[in-house]
C-alpha cells in the first residue's frame, strides 16, 4: 500500500498520543487530558500544553495531537520539537498508560531527503527487494505518498478500517456541505424575494417622487403661458392617446383573439386529447383590452342614466309648468 507523506515538520512539534478512548469521551475530557499532561511535564509555568487537533480512529482509538509551546523568561516563544516531545512521553509511557490509556506516542513529522532516500533504498522487512522495488515504480504519486508493507490479513484489515474510517468522514463532510450549499440556497430565493420586493418599491417611490415633481412644476409655472416644447409635449400626448383609443386598432386585435379562443374551444369539444394553454403575456393583454371595453360600456351606460334622470325631471317640469296646464 501507500500513505500520504507528512507535510509537518520536527520544528512544528505536533506529536500524536492514540488513547483507547471513543473520540466523544476525549472530548469531553481534554481539559482533563490537558492538565494531566502538564503535571507530567513538570507544571513548569513556561510551557503550555496545546491540542492540535482530535481525530477517531478505528477500534475505539481516539489520535490526540498535541504540542508544546515554550515561553522563556527572554525571547520569543517557540515550539519544542516533535522529537524532543516524543522523547519525553516515551520516558512516560507507564504514566501514560495508567492515567491517559495511551497506547502509542508518534511523532508527526516528514521526512528529511536523507531518512527518504534511506527508507526508499531499503527494502522492508518480509518484503522481497524485486516486490520493493515494484512498489517503488507503481507509486501513483511520489511526491506525495511512499510505499508501506502489509504483511497478513491483520494488517490488511487495520488498513482497511482506517479507509472505512476515512470514507466515512469525508461522507460527513460531504452532508455538512449540502446543509450549507441547501442554507446558501434558501439564503439566495429569500434576497432575490426580498430584491424584488425592493424593486416594487423603487417603482412605487419613483412615481410618487414622479407625482412630487409634477406638483412642484405646475405650482412653479402658475401664471406663466405654455411655452413651444410644453406645446409640442402636448401635443404628442394627446397622439399616443388616440391611437391607444383608437376603435378599430385595439378591437380589431381583441376580435382575432376571441375567435381563436373560439376555434380552441371547438377543437377542444371534439378532440379529448387536445390541450391548449394561452401564453401569459396575451392573457394579460385580453385581460386589459377586456377591462378597457368593460371601462368604456360602465361609461356608457352612467350616462344613459344621467340622461334618463335629466329628462324625467324635464317631463316632472313641464307638467308642474303652468304652461301644460293651458
Amino acid at each position: 500500500g501507500y500513505n500520504r507523506l507528512p507535510k509537518t515538520k520536527n520544528e512544528d512539534g505536533l506529536v500524536s498520543l492514540f488513547i483507547k478512548k471513543p473520540e466523544a469521551e476525549v472530548r469531553a475530557n481534554q481539559q482533563q487530558i490537558v492538565d494531566t499532561l502538564f503535571v507530567i511535564f513538570g507544571s513548569k509555568p513556561q510551557l503550555s500544553v496545546c491540542v492540535e487537533g482530535i481525530k477517531k480512529l478505528p477500534d475505539n482509538l481516539t489520535e490526540f495531537v498535541i504540542y508544546i509551546l515554550e515561553r522563556p523568561a527572554s525571547g520569543p516563544a517557540r515550539r519544542i520539537p516533535s522529537n524532543e516531545t516524543t522523547n519525553f512521553l516515551n520516558g512516560q509511557l507507564i504514566q501514560l498508560k495508567s492515567k491517559l490509556v495511551v497506547e502509542n506516542i508518534v511523532p508527526k513529522m516528514g521526512f528529511t531527503e536523507q531518512a527518504l532516500k534511506e527508507y526508499l533504498d531499503t527494502p522492508q522487512e518480509g518484503i522481497h527487494p524485486f516486490l520493493w522495488e515494484q512498489a517503488k515504480l507503481d507509486n501513483p504519486d511520489p511526491d506525495s505518498l511512499v510505499p508501506v508493507p502489509m504483511i497478513g490479513f491483520k494488517a490488511l484489515h487495520q488498513r482497511l478500517k482506517h479507509q472505512e474510517q476515512q470514507t466515512q468522514a469525508h461522507q460527513q463532510r460531504l452532508d455538512l456541505i449540502a446543509e450549507d450549499l441547501e442554507s446558501l440556497q434558501q439564503k439566495q430565493v429569500n434576497m432575490l424575494a426580498k430584491l424584488e420586493e425592493y424593486k416594487r418599491k423603487h417603482i412605487q417611490l419613483s412615481h410618487r417622487l414622479l407625482q412630487v415633481v409634477v406638483k412642484q412644476e405646475i405650482s412653479r409655472k402658475m401664471g406663466y403661458s405654455i411655452q413651444a416644447e410644453e406645446e409640442q409635449l402636448r401635443v404628442q400626448l394627446e397622439k399616443i392617446q388616440l391611437e391607444l383609443n383608437h376603435p378599430t386598432q385595439f378591437k380589431g386585435r381583441l376580435n382575432e383573439l376571441m375567435s381563436q379562443i373560439r376555434m380552441q374551444n371547438h377543437l377542444a369539444g371534439t378532440r379529448a386529447d387536445f390541450s391548449y394553454q394561452m401564453d401569459p403575456s396575451l392573457q394579460q393583454e385580453i385581460k386589459h383590452l377586456l377591462k378597457q371595453q368593460q371601462e368604456g360600456l360602465k361609461h356608457l351606460v352612467n350616462i344613459i342614466k344621467e340622461d334618463a334622470q335629466d329628462i324625467q325631471l324635464m317631463e316632472q317640469n313641464l307638467e308642474a309648468s303652468p304652461f301644460s296646464q293651458r
